[in-house]
């Protein structure tokens, strides 16, 4: 479901913004940009991308192992962020 209270996620783009402006007062009000929650967003985002890097979760193989795969791979990106290894 789609924010509602005239916040965005995603920062405006800028020739968006330009054509609003341009419109005058027909442009409507500019839109306002959360960053907290843009940022929470981008984490999300980040992670899944890394758990999906895996090819046995990002296709789904084998249901039976899903989840502890997802375990799995979860457990050695937190251990790769421990001991800091690239």
């Amino acid at each position: 479901m789609p924010r509602r209270d005239g916040r965005q996620l995603v920062p405006e783009k800028k020739d968006q913004a330009a054509n609003r402006k341009k419109k005058g007062r027909r442009g409507g009000r500019p839109v306002t940009q959360d960053a907290g929650l843009y940022k929470e967003r981008i984490t999300v985002e980040r992670l899944i991308s890394q758990l999906e890097a895996w090819r046995g979760i990002a296709n789904r193989f084998a249901p039976e192992s899903y989840q502890a795969g997802l375990h799995l791979r979860a457990s050695l990106i937190w251990i790769k962020d421990l001991t800091g290894t690239a």
